[in-house]
């Protein structure tokens, strides 16, 4: 997996992929570093944005517009990928 991302030397995660199995993983496949953003539990009345939090937010709102990646219509892991890579170079895109 190294050669396909050269430059990557941090990952940036959901709470989700918490544990130190996955940091492992990613360590032993990626040779990066993968950092778990998590949510803050002190209660605020008002929208106070956390560190790079959002960042993992953006993206996974940015990929629920994509009609196909919403609901699993997929079969192959790799066609979901695939679809995923799409969108990728579609919000890339429209960035330009």
């Amino acid at each position: 997996m190294r050669y396909k991302f050269p430059g990557l030397k941090r990952i940036l995660a959901d709470g989700g992929y918490r544990g130190e199995t996955v940091r492992n993983t990613v360590m032993r496949l990626l040779h990066c570093d993968l950092d778990v953003v998590l949510r803050s539990d002190k209660r605020t009345d008002r929208f106070v944005p956390m560190p790079k939090r959002w960042i993992v937010e953006r993206t996974f709102s940015w990929l629920e517009n994509f009609r196909r990646l919403t609901i699993d219509y997929e079969y192959r892991a790799d066609t979901h990928e695939a679809m995923m890579h799409i969108a990728a170079i579609k919000l890339f895109l429209n960035k330009i």
